[in-house]
Protein backbone atom coordinates (compact mmCIF):
# COMPACT_ATOMS: atom_id res chain seq x y z
CA UNK A 1 0.00 0.00 0.00
CA UNK A 2 1.38 3.36 -1.05
CA UNK A 3 0.37 6.78 0.18
CA UNK A 4 2.41 9.79 -1.02
CA UNK A 5 1.24 11.88 1.95
CA UNK A 6 2.52 9.33 4.46
CA UNK A 7 5.76 8.90 2.53
CA UNK A 8 6.27 12.67 2.54
CA UNK A 9 5.57 13.03 6.26
CA UNK A 10 7.97 10.19 7.14
CA UNK A 11 10.61 11.86 4.99
CA UNK A 12 10.07 15.12 6.88
CA UNK A 13 10.94 13.38 10.15
CA UNK A 14 14.57 13.31 9.02
CA UNK A 15 14.74 17.11 9.09
CA UNK A 16 12.66 17.77 12.24
CA UNK A 17 14.57 20.20 14.45
CA UNK A 18 13.08 19.50 17.89
CA UNK A 19 10.65 17.37 19.88
CA UNK A 20 7.71 19.66 19.09
CA UNK A 21 8.28 19.16 15.36
CA UNK A 22 8.44 15.39 15.92
CA UNK A 23 5.18 15.53 17.85
CA UNK A 24 3.46 17.50 15.09
CA UNK A 25 4.58 15.00 12.45
CA UNK A 26 3.56 12.08 14.60
CA UNK A 27 0.09 13.55 15.13
CA UNK A 28 -0.33 14.06 11.40
CA UNK A 29 0.84 10.54 10.64
CA UNK A 30 -1.35 9.07 13.38
CA UNK A 31 -4.48 10.69 11.95
CA UNK A 32 -3.61 9.71 8.40
CA UNK A 33 -2.80 6.09 9.24
CA UNK A 34 -5.76 5.67 11.58
CA UNK A 35 -8.00 6.50 8.62
CA UNK A 36 -6.20 3.91 6.48
CA UNK A 37 -6.36 0.84 8.74
CA UNK A 38 -6.87 -1.94 6.19
CA UNK A 39 -10.10 -3.96 6.40
CA UNK A 40 -8.63 -7.03 4.69
CA UNK A 41 -5.33 -8.84 4.29
CA UNK A 42 -3.09 -5.80 3.76
CA UNK A 43 -2.26 -5.67 7.46
CA UNK A 44 1.34 -6.85 7.00
CA UNK A 45 2.27 -4.03 4.64
CA UNK A 46 0.37 -1.52 6.81
CA UNK A 47 2.32 -2.77 9.84
CA UNK A 48 5.62 -2.35 7.98
CA UNK A 49 4.82 1.28 7.14
CA UNK A 50 3.59 1.98 10.66
CA UNK A 51 6.72 0.57 12.27
CA UNK A 52 8.88 2.41 9.75
CA UNK A 53 7.22 5.59 11.04
CA UNK A 54 8.01 4.71 14.67
CA UNK A 55 11.61 3.84 13.79
CA UNK A 56 12.09 7.12 11.95
CA UNK A 57 10.74 9.12 14.90
CA UNK A 58 12.92 7.27 17.42
CA UNK A 59 16.06 7.58 15.27
CA UNK A 60 15.50 11.30 14.93
CA UNK A 61 14.96 11.65 18.68
CA UNK A 62 18.31 9.95 19.29
CA UNK A 63 20.02 12.20 16.72
CA UNK A 64 18.51 15.35 18.23
CA UNK A 65 19.64 14.23 21.69
CA UNK A 66 23.19 13.72 20.40
CA UNK A 67 23.09 17.24 18.95
CA UNK A 68 21.86 18.61 22.28
CA UNK A 69 24.80 16.98 24.04
CA UNK A 70 27.21 18.57 21.56
CA UNK A 71 25.61 22.02 21.95
CA UNK A 72 25.96 21.70 25.72
CA UNK A 73 29.70 21.23 25.29
CA UNK A 74 29.63 17.49 26.03
CA UNK A 75 31.09 16.53 22.65
CA UNK A 76 30.39 13.54 20.42
CA UNK A 77 29.77 9.98 21.68
CA UNK A 78 33.07 8.89 23.32
CA UNK A 79 32.74 5.30 22.05
CA UNK A 80 30.45 3.49 19.57
CA UNK A 81 26.99 2.69 20.88
CA UNK A 82 23.66 1.15 19.89
CA UNK A 83 20.19 2.35 20.85
CA UNK A 84 18.02 -0.74 21.37
CA UNK A 85 14.29 -1.36 21.14
CA UNK A 86 12.56 -4.16 23.03
CA UNK A 87 8.95 -5.33 23.26
CA UNK A 88 6.71 -4.63 20.29
CA UNK A 89 9.29 -2.11 19.03
CA UNK A 90 11.98 -4.76 18.98
CA UNK A 91 9.61 -7.11 17.17
CA UNK A 92 8.54 -4.39 14.67
CA UNK A 93 4.95 -4.87 15.84
CA UNK A 94 4.02 -1.51 17.37
CA UNK A 95 0.45 -0.33 16.94
CA UNK A 96 -0.50 3.32 16.41
CA UNK A 97 0.11 3.90 20.11
CA UNK A 98 3.29 2.61 21.70
CA UNK A 99 5.36 3.15 24.81
CA UNK A 100 9.14 3.21 25.18
CA UNK A 101 10.82 -0.16 25.74
CA UNK A 102 14.47 0.61 25.16
CA UNK A 103 18.07 0.20 26.18
CA UNK A 104 21.46 1.66 25.38
CA UNK A 105 24.57 -0.46 24.80
CA UNK A 106 27.99 1.10 24.34
CA UNK A 107 31.47 -0.28 23.70
CA UNK A 108 33.85 -0.65 26.61
CA UNK A 109 36.09 2.42 26.93
CA UNK A 110 39.68 1.87 25.84
CA UNK A 111 42.89 3.30 27.35
CA UNK A 112 42.78 7.04 27.97
CA UNK A 113 39.03 7.14 28.62
CA UNK A 114 37.55 7.32 32.11
CA UNK A 115 34.83 4.61 32.39
CA UNK A 116 32.84 6.70 34.87
CA UNK A 117 32.83 9.71 32.54
CA UNK A 118 31.79 7.57 29.58
CA UNK A 119 29.01 6.01 31.63
CA UNK A 120 27.80 9.45 32.73
CA UNK A 121 27.82 10.70 29.11
CA UNK A 122 25.60 7.89 27.86
CA UNK A 123 23.24 8.04 30.81
CA UNK A 124 22.72 11.73 30.14
CA UNK A 125 22.11 10.98 26.46
CA UNK A 126 19.60 8.27 27.34
CA UNK A 127 17.74 10.67 29.61
CA UNK A 128 17.48 13.21 26.79
CA UNK A 129 16.20 10.59 24.33
CA UNK A 130 13.51 9.43 26.73
CA UNK A 131 12.34 12.99 27.41
CA UNK A 132 12.32 13.83 23.70
CA UNK A 133 10.23 10.77 22.88
CA UNK A 134 7.87 11.46 25.76
CA UNK A 135 7.25 14.93 24.30
CA UNK A 136 6.63 13.23 20.96
CA UNK A 137 3.87 11.12 22.55
CA UNK A 138 5.66 7.95 23.66
CA UNK A 139 5.13 7.21 27.38
CA UNK A 140 7.92 5.46 29.32
CA UNK A 141 7.64 1.70 29.83
CA UNK A 142 5.59 0.98 32.96
CA UNK A 143 7.97 -1.88 33.79
CA UNK A 144 10.95 0.52 33.70
CA UNK A 145 12.66 -1.31 30.83
CA UNK A 146 13.96 1.92 29.40
CA UNK A 147 17.32 3.40 28.49
CA UNK A 148 17.14 6.06 31.23
CA UNK A 149 17.13 3.23 33.79
CA UNK A 150 20.79 2.60 34.68
CA UNK A 151 20.23 -1.16 34.50
CA UNK A 152 19.39 -0.83 30.79
CA UNK A 153 22.16 1.62 29.85
CA UNK A 154 25.67 0.25 30.19
CA UNK A 155 28.88 -0.94 28.56
CA UNK A 156 29.02 -4.27 26.73
CA UNK A 157 31.03 -5.95 29.51
CA UNK A 158 28.49 -4.81 32.10
CA UNK A 159 25.62 -6.06 29.95
CA UNK A 160 27.21 -9.50 29.60
CA UNK A 161 27.92 -9.66 33.33
CA UNK A 162 24.29 -8.80 34.02
CA UNK A 163 23.17 -11.49 31.59
CA UNK A 164 25.33 -14.03 33.40
CA UNK A 165 23.77 -13.00 36.72
CA UNK A 166 20.26 -13.46 35.33
CA UNK A 167 21.10 -16.90 33.95
CA UNK A 168 22.79 -17.90 37.24
CA UNK A 169 19.77 -16.80 39.29
CA UNK A 170 16.68 -17.54 37.16
CA UNK A 171 14.08 -16.00 39.44
CA UNK A 172 10.88 -14.80 37.82
CA UNK A 173 11.97 -11.22 37.13
CA UNK A 174 15.37 -12.22 35.78
CA UNK A 175 13.75 -14.67 33.36
CA UNK A 176 11.37 -11.91 32.27
CA UNK A 177 14.37 -9.73 31.47
CA UNK A 178 16.00 -12.54 29.47
CA UNK A 179 12.85 -12.96 27.38
CA UNK A 180 12.62 -9.20 26.85
CA UNK A 181 16.25 -9.06 25.73
CA UNK A 182 15.64 -11.69 23.04
CA UNK A 183 13.35 -9.20 21.25
CA UNK A 184 16.02 -6.49 21.20
CA UNK A 185 17.19 -4.89 17.97
CA UNK A 186 19.22 -1.81 17.07
CA UNK A 187 17.22 1.19 15.85
CA UNK A 188 20.25 3.50 15.65
CA UNK A 189 23.96 2.91 16.12
CA UNK A 190 26.48 0.10 15.85
CA UNK A 191 24.85 -3.23 14.97
CA UNK A 192 28.05 -5.11 15.81
CA UNK A 193 27.63 -4.39 19.51
CA UNK A 194 24.20 -6.00 19.53
CA UNK A 195 25.54 -9.01 17.62
CA UNK A 196 28.21 -9.52 20.30
CA UNK A 197 25.60 -9.25 23.04
CA UNK A 198 23.30 -11.74 21.26
CA UNK A 199 26.27 -14.11 20.77
CA UNK A 200 26.74 -14.13 24.54
CA UNK A 201 23.00 -14.56 25.10
CA UNK A 202 22.67 -17.61 22.87
CA UNK A 203 25.84 -19.21 24.25
CA UNK A 204 24.25 -18.98 27.67
CA UNK A 205 20.95 -20.51 26.53
CA UNK A 206 22.99 -23.57 25.51
CA UNK A 207 25.16 -23.53 28.63
CA UNK A 208 22.15 -23.35 30.99
CA UNK A 209 19.75 -26.06 29.71
CA UNK A 210 17.43 -25.60 32.69
CA UNK A 211 16.66 -22.03 31.65
CA UNK A 212 14.18 -23.19 28.99
CA UNK A 213 11.77 -24.59 31.58
CA UNK A 214 11.99 -21.37 33.59
CA UNK A 215 11.24 -19.41 30.42
CA UNK A 216 8.30 -21.74 29.74
CA UNK A 217 6.73 -20.93 33.11
CA UNK A 218 6.87 -17.22 32.27
CA UNK A 219 5.66 -17.76 28.70
CA UNK A 220 2.58 -19.73 29.77
CA UNK A 221 1.45 -17.03 32.19
CA UNK A 222 -0.97 -15.34 29.78
CA UNK A 223 -3.58 -17.82 28.59
CA UNK A 224 -5.68 -17.59 25.41
CA UNK A 225 -9.11 -16.04 26.05
CA UNK A 226 -11.08 -19.16 25.15
CA UNK A 227 -13.10 -21.24 27.59
CA UNK A 228 -13.24 -24.99 28.13
CA UNK A 229 -15.91 -25.38 25.46
CA UNK A 230 -14.36 -23.03 22.92
CA UNK A 231 -16.33 -19.94 23.92
CA UNK A 232 -14.71 -16.49 23.93
CA UNK A 233 -14.12 -14.94 27.34
CA UNK A 234 -14.86 -11.19 27.35
CA UNK A 235 -14.06 -8.77 30.15
CA UNK A 236 -16.78 -8.96 32.81
CA UNK A 237 -16.22 -5.82 34.86
CA UNK A 238 -15.14 -2.18 34.64
CA UNK A 239 -15.09 0.26 31.75
CA UNK A 240 -14.01 -2.50 29.35
CA UNK A 241 -16.81 -4.93 30.26
CA UNK A 242 -17.93 -6.75 27.13
CA UNK A 243 -14.57 -6.28 25.42
CA UNK A 244 -12.16 -8.95 24.26
CA UNK A 245 -8.58 -8.55 25.47
CA UNK A 246 -6.84 -9.15 22.16
CA UNK A 247 -3.42 -8.10 23.44
CA UNK A 248 -3.12 -10.38 26.48
CA UNK A 249 -5.65 -13.03 25.50
CA UNK A 250 -4.55 -13.69 21.91
CA UNK A 251 -1.54 -11.72 20.65
CA UNK A 252 0.78 -12.12 23.67
CA UNK A 253 0.17 -15.89 24.10
CA UNK A 254 1.04 -16.40 20.42
CA UNK A 255 4.11 -14.16 20.15
CA UNK A 256 5.46 -15.42 23.49
CA UNK A 257 5.19 -19.06 22.40
CA UNK A 258 6.81 -18.28 19.04
CA UNK A 259 9.57 -16.36 20.83
CA UNK A 260 10.46 -19.23 23.15
CA UNK A 261 10.44 -21.75 20.30
CA UNK A 262 12.83 -19.40 18.50
CA UNK A 263 15.12 -18.95 21.51
CA UNK A 264 15.41 -22.68 22.16
CA UNK A 265 16.04 -23.24 18.45
CA UNK A 266 18.80 -20.63 18.24
CA UNK A 267 16.74 -18.39 15.94
CA UNK A 268 17.93 -14.77 16.21
CA UNK A 269 15.26 -12.96 14.25
CA UNK A 270 13.15 -10.72 16.45
CA UNK A 271 9.83 -10.18 14.65
CA UNK A 272 7.17 -12.85 15.10
CA UNK A 273 6.67 -13.38 11.37
CA UNK A 274 10.40 -13.66 10.66
CA UNK A 275 10.73 -16.14 13.53
CA UNK A 276 7.88 -18.27 12.19
CA UNK A 277 9.33 -18.24 8.69
CA UNK A 278 12.83 -19.09 9.88
CA UNK A 279 11.53 -21.99 11.99
CA UNK A 280 9.59 -23.25 8.99
CA UNK A 281 12.82 -23.20 6.96
CA UNK A 282 14.74 -25.08 9.65
CA UNK A 283 11.95 -27.60 10.27
CA UNK A 284 11.35 -26.47 13.84
CA UNK A 285 7.76 -25.75 12.79
CA UNK A 286 5.93 -27.88 10.24
CA UNK A 287 4.63 -26.12 7.15
CA UNK A 288 1.08 -26.64 8.43
CA UNK A 289 1.79 -25.17 11.85
CA UNK A 290 3.79 -22.29 10.38
CA UNK A 291 0.94 -21.40 8.00
CA UNK A 292 -1.56 -21.54 10.86
CA UNK A 293 0.65 -19.35 13.07
CA UNK A 294 1.12 -16.77 10.30
CA UNK A 295 -2.63 -16.62 9.72
CA UNK A 296 -3.33 -16.26 13.45
CA UNK A 297 -0.71 -13.55 13.84
CA UNK A 298 -2.07 -11.52 10.91
CA UNK A 299 -5.61 -11.75 12.29
CA UNK A 300 -4.57 -10.76 15.82
CA UNK A 301 -2.58 -7.84 14.43
CA UNK A 302 -5.63 -6.65 12.50
CA UNK A 303 -7.78 -6.86 15.65
CA UNK A 304 -5.17 -4.95 17.67
CA UNK A 305 -5.45 -2.12 15.15
CA UNK A 306 -9.20 -2.00 15.88
CA UNK A 307 -8.55 -1.31 19.56
CA UNK A 308 -9.16 2.34 20.25
CA UNK A 309 -6.12 4.59 20.68
CA UNK A 310 -6.56 7.37 23.19
CA UNK A 311 -4.53 10.54 23.63
CA UNK A 312 -4.15 10.71 27.41
CA UNK A 313 -2.19 13.57 28.89
CA UNK A 314 -0.34 14.14 25.63
CA UNK A 315 0.70 10.50 25.10
CA UNK A 316 -0.97 7.84 22.97
CA UNK A 317 -2.39 4.87 24.87
CA UNK A 318 -4.11 1.64 23.82
CA UNK A 319 -5.14 -1.16 26.17
CA UNK A 320 -5.51 -3.72 23.37
CA UNK A 321 -9.19 -4.44 24.10
CA UNK A 322 -11.83 -4.64 21.35
CA UNK A 323 -15.60 -4.41 22.05
CA UNK A 324 -17.35 -7.65 21.11
CA UNK A 325 -19.89 -5.54 19.20
CA UNK A 326 -17.17 -4.69 16.65
CA UNK A 327 -16.68 -8.37 15.86
CA UNK A 328 -19.01 -9.90 13.30
CA UNK A 329 -20.03 -13.55 13.61
CA UNK A 330 -17.47 -14.60 10.97
CA UNK A 331 -14.79 -12.65 12.84
CA UNK A 332 -15.68 -14.32 16.13
CA UNK A 333 -15.59 -17.70 14.41
CA UNK A 334 -12.18 -16.91 12.92
CA UNK A 335 -10.91 -15.68 16.29
CA UNK A 336 -11.87 -18.99 17.92
CA UNK A 337 -10.11 -20.86 15.11
CA UNK A 338 -6.88 -18.92 15.60
CA UNK A 339 -7.03 -19.25 19.38
CA UNK A 340 -7.09 -22.99 18.75
CA UNK A 341 -3.83 -22.55 16.84
CA UNK A 342 -2.34 -20.77 19.86
CA UNK A 343 -3.40 -23.62 22.13
CA UNK A 344 -1.81 -26.15 19.80
CA UNK A 345 1.43 -24.16 19.60
CA UNK A 346 1.62 -23.92 23.40
CA UNK A 347 1.16 -27.68 23.66
CA UNK A 348 3.96 -28.23 21.11
CA UNK A 349 6.20 -25.86 23.07
CA UNK A 350 5.49 -27.57 26.38
CA UNK A 351 6.17 -31.02 24.93
CA UNK A 352 9.45 -29.88 23.38
CA UNK A 353 10.73 -28.37 26.62
CA UNK A 354 9.35 -30.72 29.28
CA UNK A 355 8.79 -33.83 27.20
CA UNK A 356 5.17 -34.02 28.28
CA UNK A 357 1.91 -32.16 28.32
CA UNK A 358 -0.60 -32.44 31.12
CA UNK A 359 -4.15 -31.39 30.12
CA UNK A 360 -5.28 -28.47 32.23
CA UNK A 361 -1.71 -27.49 33.12
CA UNK A 362 -0.90 -24.45 31.01
CA UNK A 363 1.79 -23.09 33.29
CA UNK A 364 1.31 -20.28 35.77
CA UNK A 365 2.86 -17.63 37.94
CA UNK A 366 5.71 -19.61 39.36
CA UNK A 367 9.19 -18.47 40.26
Amino acid sequence: MNDPTIDGLIEEIGSAEDADALRDLRDQLHRRMEAMIPPGDAVESFNAILNGMHDALIRRAVFLSEEAMARAGKGAPPVPYAYLLFGSGGRCEQTLSSDQDSGLLYDDPGPGLDPDEVRAWFRELAGLVVKTLERAGYPPCEGNVISSNEAWCDALSAWTARLDAWFDDPQWEHVRYLLILSDGRVVRGDERLAVRLKDHYFRNTRAYPGIAERMLQNTMRHKPLVGLFGQLLPERYGEDAGSIDIKYGAYIPLVSAVRLLAITGGVRETSTLSRIRRMRETGRLSARDADACEAAFGFFLKLRLLAASRNRGGVYANNGKVPVTLLTKPMRRELRLHLGTVQRLRHILQRQITGKFRPGDDGGDQS
